[in-house]
């Protein structure tokens, strides 16, 4: 009997794959940095540094090479039903299931086995993406997509996937998208964190994230996109432990909106693009660092950001140059005196297309050490472009980072000690960060192969130094460099 039900279901699971569109797609990625402003002098025990400090150090590069493995199905089962499945490994060359496993998953460098390992034992493969979608679903002319997904909207300015990180970004969310004409909208839940199912018996420590976005093409020479998001962060950053688990919330809420839109186009033979978002709401348990019992912080931030380029492709090398300027409001000592938290948070965004190459300013608004403490961002940029030869192309940014407020305006999130804050050429006022400079070399190798080469310097200005000390004199240099050679295969 046993035999018999083997044979036929071999022959039925045979016969549902016959009629299934499969069509299979993957990515081989690997990347050698040479990198000086990952960690510096943070380092812990286990002599892993602490990437999100930032500190740059003297005579402190760390070389690796990491690769990111990819490989999906697509099956299109019938009409109405579809199904993609995508498999990622990801692990710095040489790692080893020994090595401290909580350093290499905050470090994104995977877990796996290397040449001196006693056996073949490869942990670093899971699940990127696993999403099944209904076409029209409840008859309406909508497509639900339900599973783990990536997130991509507009310039990827809140949501995207972070592109350059190895791992990028994945939600477990269902999303809805309904197409009509010129217009596009998108409606979505995403379960961002289920903090325990033991301990934390009351879902105060859980996150969840909703959002409507609609685009509309045709508007201006290009397209409008508005978009709405709730982010119920309940206790956020309180993780749950026996203490914390009674039947409600302790630390306050951080429960806020955002609403904004963005326009992109080209008019009068110029590209532009201009957006601005706010966000209002509950700021309770970020404006002292998540403190226990921070309660009535009232949340009221924004930014926008402004783009102006221009490409001739009727010139030798067919040039093109972009101007743009970006600004994020950030949080005063007398904000949080009045009871306000003023910095915007940037969410889901992609934050290595916008604030440099080096990614030193990510985390932005929520006044962790990852970003600027609370205190906003200006970046001013030029970027120009070239194509030297077919194939390849040429980039070269240059970025001018400022706060949006001085660096001794807030002494709560950004720990830094001014004796004198009276007036004058004193830090309270300075806001200046520093220069850094990109330069990009791709090459598509062929129709799947690109080749990336680059190098970045980061010129620390003295508000970057006081920033990035964190009170322990950890930074060492004025400067950072950063060279990279990645290859890119897909297929």
């Amino acid at each position: 009997t046993v035999a018999a039900l083997a044979v036929v279901a071999f022959f039925v699971s045979t016969e549902i794959a016959k009629a299934a569109d499969i069509t299979f797609s993957g990515q081989i990625r690997s990347r050698m940095e040479f990198n000086e402003h990952l960690g510096g002098g943070t380092a812990t025990a286990s002599g892993v540094g602490t990437a999100t400090n930032n500190s740059f150090q003297d005579d402190n590069t760390d070389e690796f090479i990491f690769s990111s493995v990819r490989l999906a199905a697509d099956a299109k089962i019938n009409d109405t039903t579809s199904a993609f499945i995508q498999m990622q490994s990801v692990r710095n060359w040489g790692n080893t299931l020994n090595t401290n496993a909580a350093n290499l998953t905050a470090a994104g460098a995977g877990n796996g086995n290397a040449s001196f390992s006693a056996n073949n034992v490869d942990a670093s493969v899971g699940i990127h993406q696993a999403y099944f979608t209904l076409k029209n679903f409840g008859g309406l002319p909508t497509d639900m997509k339900l599973g783990r997904q990536e997130i991509k909207l507009d310039g990827w300015r809140l949501f995207g996937n972070t592109i350059w990180t190895p791992g990028m970004q994945t939600h477990d969310a269902v999303t809805f998208h309904h197409k009509h004409d010129n217009m596009k909208v998108v409606a979505g839940y995403i379960k961002a964190r289920e903090d325990s199912r033991v301990v934390e018996i009351d879902d105060g420590n859980d996150g969840s994230v909703f959002l409507v976005h609609a685009n509309l093409k045709g508007v201006l020479g290009g397209q409008f996109s508005g978009i709405y998001t709730y982010f119920d962060n309940g206790c956020s950053p309180v993780t749950a432990n026996a203490a914390t688990a009674a039947v409600d919330c302790n630390n306050g809420e951080n429960n806020f909106h955002t609403i904004g839109g963005r326009q992109a186009g080209k008019m009068f033979g110029l590209d532009y693009r201009g957006e601005y978002y706010y966000q209002f709401g509950r700021a309770d348990g970020v404006a002292n660092n998540g403190a226990a019992g921070t309660v009535d912080t009232d949340r009221s931030a924004y930014m926008f950001g402004v783009r102006v380029g221009k490409s001739f492709s009727n010139v030798m090398f067919k040039p093109g140059v972009t101007l743009w300027y970006d600004y994020l409001s950030g949080t005063t000592d007398e904000d949080q005196i009045d009871g306000d938290w003023s910095s915007f948070n940037t969410l889901f965004d992609t934050g290595h297309k916008f604030y440099g190459l080096q990614d030193v300013f990510l985390g932005i608004g929520n006044g962790g050490v990852g970003g600027t403490r609370g205190l906003g961002l200006q970046d001013l940029a030029v970027k120009f472009k070239m194509h030297p030869m077919p194939g390849w192309t040429f980039k070269f940014d240059a970025h001018a980072f400022a706060t949006a407020e001085g660096i001794c305006a807030n002494t709560t999130t950004s720990n830094v000690t001014c004796a004198d804050n009276s007036g004058g050429n004193n830090a309270r006022y300075e806001t200046w960060l520093g220069n850094e400079m990109d330069f990009t070399l791709v090459n598509k190798y062929n129709d799947n192969t690109k080749i990336m080469i680059g190098f970045s310097n980061f010129n620390a200005g003295a508000g970057m130094k006081k920033l990035k000390d964190n009170g322990g004199g950890l930074v060492g240099s004025s400067d950072a460099n950063w060279a990279y050679l990645q290859f890119d295969v897909q297929f």
